[in-house]
């Protein structure tokens, strides 16, 4: 059977907008269920995943960064590598680690962006809290199938 507990890793930049996934996330997947993880930034994402798959504590693991558009070519390279970071993870452990990752091209720090950011953040941790649920549901089904 599939570990019932969830982590959670949440990048600090930008933490007033990214923190509201969790608040998502916490409308499906009750808060006592999920141990929090706070990383520097989005580029210590798939590390801290990773460690935290191979306690072999967690059914799955959401990381949640923003990588914004600071007009330096680099924060393609950044989510990239984030993103590919992740899904490796998840491969090599076993373990689902869902990204909610958004890397807007446009994005300005104003009261309307802000708003905007931190809404679409409480809706995609409520998206990764629903993909949480349904890919512990599937690796159960899986694993049985492999008993049969």
């Amino acid at each position: 059977m599939t570990p019932t507990r969830y982590a959670f890793v949440k990048a600090q930049w930008h933490a007033d907008i990214v923190d509201q996934a969790l608040k998502g996330f916490h409308e499906l997947i009750p808060a006592d269920q999920v141990d929090v993880f706070d990383a520097p930034g989005a580029f210590e994402l798939p590390l801290a995943a990773k460690k935290l798959a191979q306690t072999g504590r967690y059914a799955a693991i959401a990381c949640a960064a923003f990588v914004v558009d600071g007009g330096i070519y680099r924060h393609d390279f950044v989510a990239q590598t984030v993103v590919d970071g992740l899904m490796r993870t998840g491969l090599e452990t076993g373990v689902p680690v869902l990204s909610v990752s958004l890397t807007p091209h446009h994005y300005q720090e104003t009261d309307h962006h802000n708003r905007i950011y931190k809404d679409h953040f409480v809706q995609k941790g409520r998206e990764a809290a629903q993909a949480a649920l349904g890919v512990t549901t599937l690796h159960d089904q899986l694993a049985a199938l492999a008993k049969a």
